[in-house]
């Protein structure tokens, strides 16, 4: 069972920026496409953004696109979500997830029905 493990959350002004860690410590992650999703009290689980385990290619909400990066290091085994001009409407909890291999269907990246393996979740929160 892949297991996964967000860090870098925390309290950050609007405008501010903070960067958002997802790690295995036990599993290779390059052959798996990692996606970042978020969820505000009262709301249902978006898609933020994902990487490709292909190609490498990238994917992002309209409303975080422009602001948010996200990356991957597979020398640490690691898949980062850069977040920077953050906003109230950011806040919430941010999960990283991961399927084996990759989508042909570029619309499946943002939807956390096609992920198999979550993590915890790590609190995110813009306020002034």
């Amino acid at each position: 069972q892949l297991h996964l493990v967000e860090s870098g959350g925390g309290l950050v002004q609007p405008g501010g920026s903070l960067r958002l860690s997802c790690a295995s410590s036990r599993f290779n992650l390059d052959p798996y496409s990692i996606g970042w999703f978020r969820q505000a009290p009262g709301k249902e689980r978006e898609g933020v953004s994902s990487i490709s385990m292909h190609d490498g290619s990238t994917y992002y909400s309209e409303s975080v696109k422009g602001r948010f990066t996200i990356s991957r290091d597979n020398a640490k085994n690691t898949i980062y979500l850069q977040m920077n001009s953050l906003k109230a409407d950011d806040t919430g909890v941010y999960y990283c997830a991961a399927v084996l291999g990759f989508f042909t269907d570029e619309a499946r990246y943002l939807r956390n029905q096609d992920y198999d393996y979550w993590g915890q979740g790590t609190q995110v929160t813009v306020s002034s």
